[in-house]
């Protein structure tokens, strides 16, 4: 079956730089903390009767991929991890001696990085560790991103007995060219026995992350790569674009601007990994996220329950994320906060005694409003405005000039509009952040720094 080409009509908004709405306000709005005693304030304000979850930042990679956007670097003596870790347990009882009253830890998230930088009992040590100070309840979903290229069988092993429930492998693409000029070499059968391994020892549920947009990469390879992933079964496969930014992160320059893709050969490459997953089953949830039927991510957009945080697209439900190692981000019912992003200055305020908080953004009842019509656009591909406007105690017209901007939309078919109540079509899923774009209120804010929307 051919690929549906990118509509013209379309090419000028796929080409915007725009947030991926993981959270509203977006993270370049945040502004620099002036101590630690607001974020004190904000977590001992929790609700004895609400459950958290927490994210741990791993900024350690034993190699550097060159697409790599996150904040990380290579570690080549074990040593300067160690201390590392050290550190991030002192950290985990900082937050967790501040915390009010809650009713435990629902969900905790290992990033980075990659978390399995860590030997395999210091990261058994920090998972325990933290469902100890945070309760972690029954049922409770622990899940780490790991680099399966580096992946040890004795880390498979230590993540089975510390409680991983799910793991996120980094496969990106399984084209041996496009992994060469990308500097991440590894095999299928390599990833292949990693996810064999993980479900033997317990760990039920597997996500991979897949690209597109990477030096090399045509329709055709990223769906033979996409075609290979489904043989492995995964719970939850992501499809994410690649976001060349040499201007931000130095290590880019390594990609060479004529191997990528323009605009259209993006949009194809996208559309061929969509066909391939949901020809096999799985249900598209959202912008990039694809899950099987059963899935609780699945059953939980179905339900209108899905949310969107810093993790991407969930099921989690808690409104307190407590953010843990340097460069993460919490958020608690006041406002963000956001650690420092250098780790020595983050291990300064940890080994003072401090709460290593360096940015936050504290958020209006407008906020608040803006951020619920953004996130069930960004879920549900529909909201009724007036409803959300009315259910956070504004007058319904209160947004009817972000909904004028989206009937300026409409002309293009990103999007249909009547009355207060904007769809957007599934056909144009893949670009909903040009609509979701028409609520925020901040967006002039750093546009180089966001991604295009496609």
């Amino acid at each position: 079956m051919p690929l549906r080409p990118l509509p013209a009509a379309w090419r000028s908004h796929a080409g915007r730089n725009l947030p991926r709405y993981t959270s509203y306000p977006t993270a370049v709005a945040f502004e620099p903390a002036v101590g630690e005693a607001e974020a004190r304030t904000w977590l001992a304000a929790t609700r004895a009767h609400q459950p958290i979850s927490a994210y741990v930042h791993v900024p350690f990679c034993k190699r550097l991929c060159w697409y790599c956007g996150c904040a990380t670097s290579v570690f080549h003596e074990y040593d300067r991890v160690r201390a590392f870790f050290q550190t991030l347990m002192l950290e985990v009882d900082l937050w967790a001696d501040a915390i009010g009253p809650h009713a435990g830890a629902a969900h905790l998230h290992f990033g980075g990085g990659s978390p399995n930088a860590l030997s395999p009992e210091d990261f058994k040590a920090l998972v325990g560790r933290m469902a100890e100070r945070f309760a972690l309840r029954p049922g409770a979903e622990v899940a780490a991103e790991l680099d399966p290229g580096m992946l040890t069988e004795a880390f498979i092993d230590a993540a089975g007995e510390a409680g991983v429930t799910r793991a996120s492998l980094g496969v990106q693409t399984f084209d041996p060219d496009v992994q060469a000029r990308v500097n991440r070499i590894q095999p299928f059968d390599m990833v292949a026995a990693a996810n064999e391994r993980l479900r033997k020892v317990g760990v039920s549920a597997i996500n991979f992350d897949l690209m597109y947009g990477l030096p090399g990469q045509t329709p055709e390879n990223v769906a033979a790569s996409t075609e290979a992933a489904i043989t492995l079964r995964p719970d939850r496969v992501a499809v994410f674009g690649y976001a060349h930014v040499p201007w931000m992160k130095k290590h880019q320059v390594m990609i060479k601007e004529a191997d990528l893709a323009d605009g259209d050969g993006r949009w194809a490459q996208a559309e061929a990994a969509d066909e391939t997953l949901r020809a096999a089953g799985y249900v598209r949830i959202g912008l990039d996220h694809y899950a099987l039927p059963e899935d609780p991510l699945t059953v939980a957009a179905a339900a209108g329950r899905l949310r969107r945080n810093f993790q991407g697209y969930t099921d989690d439900p808690a409104p307190v994320l407590v953010p843990i190692g340097p460069s993460s981000i919490g958020r608690f019912a006041e406002g963000f906060v956001q650690n420092a992003t250098a780790t020595d200055a983050w291990a300064r305020e940890v080994e003072a005694g401090r709460l290593p908080v360096a940015r936050r953004l504290p958020v209006s009842a407008e906020d608040e409003l803006r951020a619920s019509v953004i996130e069930r656009l960004m879920c549900d591909l529909t909201v009724d405005v007036a409803a959300v406007c009315r259910a956070h105690g504004f007058a319904d017209a209160t947004l009817d000039s972000s909904i004028v901007a989206a009937g300026r939309l409409q002309r293009d078919g990103l999007c249909v509009v009547s009355g207060r109540v904007i769809r957007i079509p599934a056909e144009a899923h893949r670009v909903m952040r040009v609509v979701a774009a028409c609520f925020d209120a901040r967006l002039p804010l750093a546009a180089s720094r966001h991604a295009r929307a496609v």
